[in-house]
């Protein structure tokens, strides 16, 4: 079941279109991509018009140009991306703060800096929420689950 508050829905239009292409009188696949476009359809018209007319050509042409980044990701995506994002930043400032606070800095002392760049993100998001905003250039892969900052942010 497709979750709108934390997943893409180009993500889950792709895996439809993988099920389509298998079976292109796929009913079922056509139908969750219609419901899971939902209240998009008056901000991507082309996209809503090639779910309703059973289009796979079209609906492909539309996903190859997201994958590509030729076509921007739609609206509801680049909210998710950015309430995933803002969730990445308080997460690494609260493990850098727990880091920095530790006993071992002393009540007397000036402190040290936090060494953590990178963290396991909160799982709220599925992977690919990580993997797009990495191969967007706004996260680094730094494998096992761990993402970091790019320098300079």
């Amino acid at each position: 079941m497709y979750d709108s508050q934390f997943e893409l829905l180009s993500r889950f239009l792709m895996a439809r279109l993988a099920e389509i292409a298998a079976d292109p009188a796929n009913a079922e696949a056509w139908s969750a991509a219609s419901l899971a476009l939902g209240g998009t359809r008056e901000k991507e018209p082309d996209l809503a018009a090639a779910i309703d007319a059973h289009d796979a050509a079209a609906l492909r042409a539309i996903a190859e140009q997201w994958a590509l980044g030729k076509r921007q990701l739609p609206e509801h995506d680049r909210e998710v991306l950015k309430r995933a994002m803002k969730a990445y930043r308080k997460s690494l400032k609260i493990t850098q703060l727990d880091a920095e606070s530790g006993i071992a800095g002393g009540p007397m002392s000036g402190g040290r800096p936090s060494g953590i760049t990178g963290i396991t993100p909160p799982v709220r998001y599925p992977r690919e929420v990580w993997a797009e905003l990495a191969r967007q250039g706004r996260l680094i892969d730094a494998r096992q689950g761990v993402y970091e900052l790019p320098p300079g942010q």
